[in-house]
C-alpha cells in the first residue's frame, strides 16, 4: 500500500519564562486551535502509477485521506476495507478486474460508495447487478472538479 501518515494536530502551550524554573505549562484558551473533523478516506485502486499519483494529488488539494492501491488484491489484503468511506477503482486492471472487486466489496460494504473509472465505457455494460445501489461512472479522461464533486455527493450520502 501506498500513502501518507495520517495528520499530526499540534497544540500551542505557553511558557512563563519569566516565573520560577518550576513554573507549569499552561494552555492558553486564547490560542486555541480547533479540532477539525477527520478527513474522509478514499481508497484509490488502479494498475496504472500515474493514475494513482494524479488521483492522489487531486484528492489530498481537497483534504481527503488518500489510501493507494495498485490492485484490486492489494486492497483487500491491507485489511483497511473497514476504514476507508469511498472506494474509486478502475474496471481494467489485470487479475481481478474492478468488476469483481466492486462485487467483493459490495458484499462486505453494501453501503460504501463506489466510483469507477474506465478507458474503455463499453465495458460497463458488464457492471454487476448490486440490488439497487450502482456505482456512479467516470470515463477517462474525466474533469478532476467532476470526480471531487461525485465524491461529494456519494460521500454526503454515505454520512447521513
Amino acid at each position: 500500500m501506498v500513502g501518507r501518515l495520517p495528520s499530526v494536530h499540534h497544540h500551542i502551550f505557553l511558557v512563563d519564562t519569566v516565573a520560577p524554573i518550576s513554573a507549569k505549562v499552561r494552555r492558553d484558551p486564547a490560542l486555541h486551535m480547533t479540532l477539525r473533523t477527520p478527513p474522509f478516506v478514499v481508497a484509490v485502486v488502479d494498475d496504472d502509477q500515474a493514475i494513482l499519483q494524479s488521483l492522489e494529488s487531486l484528492l489530498e488539494s481537497a483534504d481527503y485521506a488518500v489510501r493507494l492501491f495498485a490492485s484490486a488484491a492489494a486492497l483487500l489484503e491491507s485489511g483497511c476495507l473497514a476504514e476507508i468511506d469511498c472506494m474509486i477503482s478502475d474496471i481494467d486492471m489485470p487479475g481481478m478486474d474492478g468488476f469483481e472487486l466492486v462485487r467483493l466489496v459490495h458484499a462486505t460494504r453494501p453501503q460504501l460508495p463506489i466510483i469507477l473509472i474506465t478507458g474503455y465505457p463499453d465495458r460497463l455494460a458488464r457492471l454487476p447487478a448490486l440490488g439497487g445501489s450502482t456505482p456512479r461512472l467516470f470515463t477517462k479522461p474525466f474533469q478532476g472538479t467532476e470526480l471531487l464533486g461525485a465524491l461529494g455527493d456519494e460521500l454526503g450520502r454515505f454520512r447521513q
